[in-house]
């Protein structure tokens, strides 16, 4: 995950309605995320071919205020690549998810020395690619980190053609992370994600994670009346 500040007033799109964004610290996020599904179920049942495959997306931050006064901290998704073309388009027809079908890879090198964990893409004519080299063991997120930002956000958001909002939560064990000691991207986020994120290209991320991933569920999703 590889961790992009902008401004707050950068006209982001696809903001759903009822949302304000998320801040750490006064800073905007933008995050460049690569991870691997492994053992997908639908409703507790396998897909032949399609339980285990990548997906690469870029995502910012948001926070919903309830009725009650608390806070749902969430994430909208500005594009999801996956390699499997009837995921993006159950996802983009039902969900209105913007998935998109391309190719991709993945590494995943342990050592008792070091994690070196790579993903890649080719989208637009030309390769893309994410890579972490890490100390090989995990530790816990510390509360109020900047990591601790980042990966507690248990909801998703995205906004429907109608003008409406969806939410649906997404539940898994706090994750640990490993230091990293390196990394490399080789993305065009203008030609990825559009003119708007041209400039990320060539700034270096504000930081740069790799987590030790666990079980997931995602719940069914729900308008939001307001």
């Amino acid at each position: 995950m590889a961790q992009y500040a902008i401004d707050p007033t950068h006209p982001t799109p696809s903001r759903p309605a009822g949302l304000e964004l998320d801040l750490f610290q006064g800073k905007c996020y933008v995050s460049l995320v690569a991870f691997l599904f492994d053992r997908v179920r639908l409703k507790g049942l396998p897909i032949p071919f399609h339980t285990r495959f990548e997906e690469v997306n870029l995502r910012f931050y948001v926070r919903r205020r309830e009725s009650d006064g608390s806070i749902k901290r969430g994430v909208v998704f500005i594009r999801e690549f996956v390699p499997r073309l009837a995921i993006a388009y159950v996802a983009k027809r039902f969900y209105e998810e913007p998935y998109t079908a391309i190719p991709t890879n993945h590494r995943i090198q342990l050592s008792p020395e070091s994690l070196t964990v790579g993903y890649g893409w080719d989208f637009g004519g030309r390769s893309h690619s994410l890579a972490v080299e890490a100390a090989p063991t995990p530790n816990e997120i510390l509360p109020n980190s900047e990591e601790d930002f980042i990966m507690e956000h248990y909801w998703g958001y995205t906004r429907r053609s109608d003008g409406t909002t969806s939410a649906y939560e997404v539940k898994h064990p706090r994750w640990q992370t490993y230091k990293p000691r390196s990394h490399e991207i080789a993305a065009d986020f203008g030609l990825l994600y559009g003119p708007a994120f041209t400039s990320l290209t060539n700034q270096q991320p504000s930081s740069v994670l790799l987590a030790e991933g666990s079980a997931v569920s995602v719940h069914s999703g729900s308008r939001l009346s307001a």
